[in-house]
């Protein structure tokens, strides 16, 4: 598996070594010796699966507090989307700054989202399907959210449409009014 670090700590493309012949394709999504072999030391609890019909669905942006914080491994198993993870560790060099980056189901990529991030994830076709394991189980009374057009992140979304969203995130706090409570190197 080859894995590249992005300018936010912690965040990592993976990309799943791709096995192929006549008959099709095998790859490992996931392996506990080969993350402890790139220093990631993780025991996922939970694996979660989304389907959205419509391109331009927007979901996110979303995260847990602590003690209940997520780290995510994302993937797309049908269809393309715009993945995107933003800093929301008070104290760290890169606070409020966002990396974005496609995930399909042709490019086999998958996104490691840390504790301390913000998530979310717009379709760029329609039928898509996302898989992702999480660290720590669904703990409502610690779900957040910052919402998706926040002016002082500026996520340039790669399709210039009124996104579809659910009336959580429509609602959704800027991000100066977002609960967080996430300090850089906890």
């Amino acid at each position: 598996m080859k894995y590249t670090k992005t300018e936010l700590e912690g965040v990592l493309l993976l990309e799943p070594s791709v096995f192929g012949d006549h008959r099709g394709w095998f790859m490992e999504t996931y392996s506990t010796a080969k993350f402890k072999e790139i220093g990631l030391e993780l025991e996922f609890v939970q694996d979660n699966e989304s389907f959205s019909a419509a391109k331009g669905t927007l979901r996110g942006l979303h995260y847990q507090l602590n003690p209940k914080a997520q780290t995510k491994l994302i993937r797309c198993t049908k269809g393309a989307i715009f993945d995107v993870a933003v800093d929301i560790r008070q104290g760290s060099p890169t606070y409020g700054q966002w990396y974005g980056v496609e995930l399909s189901a042709d490019n086999k990529a998958q996104l490691l989202v840390p504790k301390g991030f913000a998530h979310g994830f717009m379709t760029l076709t329609e039928d898509v399907e996302v898989q992702y394991k999480v660290d720590e189980l669904y703990a409502p009374e610690c779900d957040r959210g910052i919402v998706w057009n926040d002016p002082s992140i500026g996520i340039k979304w790669p399709i210039n449409i009124s996104p579809i969203l659910s009336d959580k995130d429509a609602k959704a706090p800027l991000f100066k009014d977002a609960e967080q409570n996430f300090g850089y190197g906890e």
